[in-house]
């Protein structure tokens, strides 16, 4: 919001899209970024849908290559925000069962239900992801799923919020950089 009014105000061109990490696991944009993006007219470019893996329908998302390196501690079931996630990605995946669809294509219908959203930017690693998650263009969700999936996860809420590996509001370290 502020950038808006500080383009305005200079008589810059204003920001025209934004792009959040949004899925069923991370909702907190739906409290703040979302409804700005849809005042200001702007567009969303979702990222993120599948939640790094986590909503890409794998028997155990914790294993191989993201149980190692960097991004090791967002797979780690030892931290409580993990733990959490694997305990909704296993209803979240009843609850696609149950609505006759793969959770991939849940958890992307999801992201584009939300009537802000432009775009999701659905990141597959290999042709056959791409196939498979074109196949779930056309999926549209129930309310009775959406409540079902409120439930597991309410609005505006990251299920972990130990996956954001950027801190939203860094503090200012260099004086110079400080108001007075």
């Amino acid at each position: 919001m502020e950038a808006q009014w500080t383009a305005e105000r200079r008589g810059h061109h204003r920001f025209r899209t934004e792009q959040p990490p949004y899925s069923i696991l991370t909702r907190g944009v739906k409290s703040r970024v979302l409804p700005t993006a849809q005042r200001y007219g702007m567009g969303v470019l979702a990222f993120g849908p599948l939640n790094s893996g986590w909503l890409s329908g794998r028997s155990d998302p914790t294993s191989g290559h993201r149980s190692a390196g960097a991004g090791a501690k967002m797979f780690d079931l030892g931290l409580p925000g993990v733990q959490a996630k694997a305990d909704a990605v296993r209803a979240l995946t009843d609850v696609a069962a149950e609505a006759g669809l793969p959770l991939p294509h849940l958890a992307t219908a999801f992201v584009r239900a939300h009537p802000a959203v432009t775009a999701v930017l659905i990141g597959p690693r290999r042709p056959e992801q791409l196939t498979d998650l074109l196949a779930a263009a056309d999926v549209e969700l129930g309310d009775d799923v959406l409540d079902r999936i409120d439930e597991i996860v309410p609005p505006g809420v990251d299920v972990n919020p130990g996956d954001f590996y950027i801190d939203p509001t860094p503090p200012i370290t260099d004086k110079r950089l400080r108001r007075r």
